[in-house]
C-alpha cells in the first residue's frame, strides 16, 4: 500500500502551489516541509482502508501528477501561460457596416444601387449581402434578394411606379449580420429625367453642301430620359412630308431626302424636349448645281495680235459661289475651239498671240464647285486681226564653219588573246567632213581581206579578226583622213595558244 500515500503527498503539494500564485516569493520555502511528513502519510492508510471506494476517485488525479512534478524548475509564469489557451478558436464576429451606398440608376420599375465592401471584415470572412427595402413611412423591412448577393451592385426590380422606398444593405458572415448602411432619403421609383441634349456631328456644324439629284441621309444623335419628343422645322416652318422624311429613335433622328432639289436648301432646326426641358440645334443645307453661262460677253478692242473682252456674271449661279471662268477662241477658218484661260476669276481678259489675217470668235463659260456651265455665252462681234504693211527683213547670219581635221577620241589599246577565238579592236574618231577610215596591219593596208570585218558607224570604228591564227599577231593601226588632215592610232596584238588540261593530253 505504499503507492496510495504518494498521491496524497502530491495533492498536498498542489495547495501550496496555489498559494504560491498569490505570493510567488515564499512559494519555495513550503516545498521542503511536505517532504518530512511520514506520520500523516502512515495515518492516511487507515481512512483509506475504511473507505476503499475513495481510491478510484484518487486515480483520475493521476493525469494531473505530471504537471505537479514539473514545478521543480517551476516559476509562476507557466500557470499564467495556460490561461490564454482557451480562446485559440477564432471568434465569430460580424463585419462592420458596408460603405458608400448610393443609387446608380433608376427607372419606372427598378432601382440600381451600388456600395463598397465593409472596412472591417474580420477572420470569419464575408459571405455576402442582404438588400432590404420598405415603403417610406413604414418599418416593414423585407429582403429584396433571396440568396446572398456576392457583388457590390444590385438591381431592385418589379417595383410600382411612384413608390418611395427606403433601402439598406447588411453584410452577412458566420458571425451574423453587420450593422446596416442605409440611404439617407427614400428613393422615388421613377425614371430619371435627364435634360435633353442634341449631339450635332462636327461635319454638320458648317454648311452641308450636296448636288441636285443626290440622296441626303443625315443622322443626328441626342440624349435624354425619358425618351425625348423630337420635332423638326425648316426656316421656322413645318417640314414638307412629301419632300423630307424624319425617322426618330430613342437615341437619334434621321433627316432623309430621296432626291435633293434646290428648293430643299435652307436652315433645318431640330428640337428635343423632355418635360419642361428642351434643346435645339440647326444645320444649313445647301443644294447646288452647275451655274448658267455669263449674262453677256463683249469684245472691247482689237489691236495688233491682241483682243480685249469683258463679260458679266451669270444670273443663275447654281445656288453656289462662282469660282471662275473659262475663255475659248475659235478660228473662223477651222471652226475648232481652243481654251485660252481656265479658272479665271476676273470679268475681263486679254487674248494674245493671234494670227494676222484670221477672224476669231470668243466665248466664255462660268464655273462653280459643281463644275463648268453646260453652255457658254459667245460674243456677238468677231475679232479680226488685220494685216499691216510691214516689210520683214530677216537678219543676216554668217554660217558657222564646223569643219575640223580627224581626231581620235578613243585610242586603240594593246591586247593579248587566244588563237582560234575572234577578236575585235575598237576606237572612236570625229571630224568634219566625215573622215575616211583605213585599217592597217604592220603598216600594210588590210583592204577587203575576208578574214577581217571593218565597220565604222557614228564615229565608232571596229576591226573584227575572224578565227585568228599564229601569224595574225602584230601592230594594227587605224588611220582617219579628210580634207583638213589625218590621224592615226595603233596597238600591239598578241595571240597565245589555249592551255590544254592534263587529262586531255593523256
Amino acid at each position: 500500500m505504499p503507492s496510495k500515500p504518494a498521491p496524497i503527498k502530491k495533492a498536498a503539494k498542489k495547495e501550496p502551489a496555489k498559494k504560491a500564485e498569490k505570493a510567488p516569493e515564499p512559494a519555495p520555502e513550503p516545498a521542503p516541509e511536505p517532504a518530512p511528513e511520514p506520520a500523516p502519510a502512515e495515518a492516511a492508510p487507515a481512512p483509506a482502508e475504511t473507505a476503499p471506494a475513495e481510491a478510484p476517485p484518487a486515480e483520475p488525479e493521476a493525469p494531473a501528477a505530471p504537471p505537479a512534478e514539473e514545478p521543480k524548475p517551476p516559476t509562476p509564469p507557466p500557470p499564467a501561460d495556460e490561461e490564454p489557451k482557451a480562446p485559440t478558436p477564432p471568434p465569430k464576429e460580424p463585419t462592420s457596416a458596408p460603405l458608400d451606398l448610393f443609387v446608380e440608376d433608376k427607372n419606372d420599375t427598378s432601382v440600381a444601387i451600388i456600395w463598397s465592401q465593409p472596412g472591417v471584415v474580420g477572420p470569419s470572412g464575408l459571405d455576402g449581402y442582404t438588400i432590404e427595402i420598405c415603403k417610406d413611412g413604414t418599418e416593414d423591412w423585407k429582403a429584396a434578394n433571396e440568396d446572398l448577393q456576392k457583388s457590390c451592385r444590385y438591381i431592385i426590380k418589379n417595383q410600382a411606379t411612384g413608390d418611395r422606398l427606403k433601402i439598406r444593405v447588411v453584410a452577412v458572415n458566420a458571425g451574423g449580420r453587420s450593422p446596416p448602411v442605409m440611404l439617407p432619403e427614400a428613393v422615388l421609383v421613377k425614371e430619371v429625367a435627364d435634360r435633353p441634349k442634341v449631339r450635332l456631328p462636327r461635319f454638320l456644324r458648317q454648311r452641308y453642301v450636296a448636288q441636285v439629284g443626290s440622296k441626303i441621309n443625315l443622322t443626328i444623335p441626342f440624349t435624354g430620359k425619358p425618351k425625348p419628343v423630337v420635332s423638326w422645322t425648316k426656316d421656322g416652318q413645318p417640314l414638307d412630308a412629301k419632300r423630307v422624311n424624319i425617322r426618330s429613335s430613342e437615341r437619334d433622328s434621321i433627316l432623309f431626302i430621296r432626291t435633293a432639289e434646290r428648293d430643299d436648301s435652307g436652315v433645318y432646326e431640330m428640337c428635343v424636349k423632355v418635360e419642361d426641358f428642351e434643346d435645339k440645334a440647326s444645320l444649313t443645307l445647301q443644294i447646288v448645281e452647275r451655274p448658267g453661262p455669263p449674262a453677256s460677253v463683249k469684245i472691247v478692242d482689237t489691236w495688233g495680235f491682241n483682243v480685249s473682252l469683258e463679260w458679266t456674271a451669270p444670273t443663275d449661279t447654281g445656288n453656289s459661289t462662282i469660282t471662275g471662268y473659262t475663255i475659248q477662241k475659235s478660228d473662223k477658218k477651222t471652226g475648232d475651239w481652243f481654251t485660252v484661260l481656265e479658272h479665271y476669276a476676273r470679268l475681263n481678259a486679254t487674248i494674245s498671240d493671234l494670227i494676222m489675217g484670221n477672224t476669231y470668235k470668243i466665248r466664255v463659260f462660268s464655273e462653280n464647285k459643281c463644275g463648268k456651265s453646260e453652255s457658254a455665252t459667245t460674243a456677238k462681234d468677231e475679232a479680226k486681226i488685220v494685216k499691216t504693211g510691214i516689210d520683214y527683213k530677216p537678219p543676216e547670219y554668217k554660217e558657222h564653219d564646223y569643219s575640223e581635221p580627224p581626231k581620235f577620241t578613243t585610242a586603240l589599246s594593246d591586247r593579248a588573246t587566244t588563237v582560234g577565238y575572234s577578236t575585235k579592236l575598237l576606237c572612236s574618231v570625229r571630224g568634219s567632213p566625215k573622215p575616211k577610215v583605213q585599217w592597217m596591219k604592220n603598216q600594210m593596208i588590210i583592204g577587203d581581206d575576208p578574214k577581217y570585218r571593218q565597220i565604222c558607224t557614228q564615229g565608232i570604228c571596229s576591226l573584227e579578226i575572224r578565227r585568228p591564227g599564229n601569224f595574225d599577231g602584230g601592230v594594227y593601226s587605224c588611220k582617219a583622213m579628210n580634207d583638213h588632215g589625218e590621224a592615226t592610232v595603233s596597238c600591239k596584238l598578241e595571240f597565245r595558244h589555249a592551255a590544254v588540261a592534263d587529262a586531255s593530253k593523256k
